[in-house]
């Protein structure tokens, strides 16, 4: 489970001297991408999904003859990552999505089990994070001044790349510029609003929950939709202090990316950058009755894909 990058090459958003660039990492170095491909509007990445139908080429070439050109790359390992998508307009998170995951969190509260949504003609769900939220590879999160019960959720993240709106199951990877990994940190115990009755339809705070500061780590990179074939069939891990807490495969979902996207893109328009975090599996700490404490480091990992750490404060 190496950091280093596949053949091809990676999407990154890196720190530069001049702020945050995009980059292309080219085995275990890093370009800068608008200087590689000599194209300006490649500063960043949401420049380039902007772009994404033609850049695929320009950035497909451009690598394969980086190790020929006189633009100097700097060593990955000597770089510092940021979050691949700066800033997103928007971050689609899909809920219950594993039924492994449904059931530990039933179980957990003493409910029955339930049947496969799709049995009862339902859609998949989602709810949104703060593009804001974004937690860059490495970055120290700040957790113990916030809650008392933070929880990890691993999940796939597919990046959109071109404007989506009624999008047929059938044609929905079309949609996806490349996939990233992410880690939906929930704050178990910020989710329901104090003094408000059990029964009230207004109990829920998910902006508490999902969505404070560095609660979507992100990374490391973005991996071309081309490179990954098959997105429903990605062993993903996630580990904290060492502890292999997650351990499943994207198979399990049960509603596919392509469902997701064409729900999604039948109530409004995907844009260029839009990411899709997936679902989690089950082994959560609310599963276990384990929550995160400062000093705790947190790394996941998907096949393909690559790996992040994230330590809490």
């Amino acid at each position: 489970m190496s950091k280093s990058p596949a053949p091809g090459y990676r999407l990154a958003t890196y720190q530069s001297a001049d702020g945050a660039r995009a980059g292309l990492v080219v085995g275990d170095k890093l370009f800068d991408a608008a200087k590689l491909t000599g194209n300006a509007a490649y500063a960043t990445v949401l420049g380039i999904l902007d772009d994404w139908k033609a850049a695929q080429a320009t950035l497909k070439k451009a690598a394969a003859n980086a190790g020929k050109s006189r633009v100097k790359s700097q060593p990955l390992a000597r770089t510092k990552l940021l979050a691949p998508v700066r800033w997103p307009s928007a971050i689609y998170c899909a809920g219950a999505n594993y039924a492994d995951h449904v059931a530990e969190m039933n179980a957990r509260h003493g409910r029955p089990p339930e049947p496969d949504p799709h049995t009862l003609g339902l859609q998949s769900w989602h709810f949104i994070k703060a593009s804001r939220s974004l937690a860059n590879p490495g970055q120290t999160i700040k957790v113990s001044d916030y809650s008392q019960q933070m929880d990890w959720e691993i999940e796939l993240a597919a990046v959109i790349g071109r404007p989506a709106k009624h999008v047929p199951e059938a044609k929905a990877l079309d949609y996806v510029a490349g996939y990233t990994c992410a880690n939906d940190l929930s704050a178990r115990d910020r989710g329901r609003r104090p003094h408000v009755a059990d029964t009230s339809p207004f109990k829920a705070d998910w902006v508490a929950h999902k969505s404070f500061d560095g609660s979507c780590p992100l990374g490391p990179w973005i991996v071309p939709a081309s490179d990954i074939k098959n997105p429903q069939d990605l062993d993903m891990k996630l580990w904290v202090n060492g502890v292999l807490k997650q351990d499943s495969n994207t198979g399990r979902m049960i509603y596919t990316l392509c469902e997701q996207i064409a729900h999604l893109s039948s109530r409004l328009t995907l844009h260029p950058g839009d990411l899709i975090l997936t679902g989690t599996p089950a082994g959560v700490g609310a599963g276990r009755g384990e929550v995160l404490k400062a000093g705790d480091i947190v790394k996941i990992w998907i096949e393909g894909i690559g790996e992040i750490s994230n330590k809490m404060a």
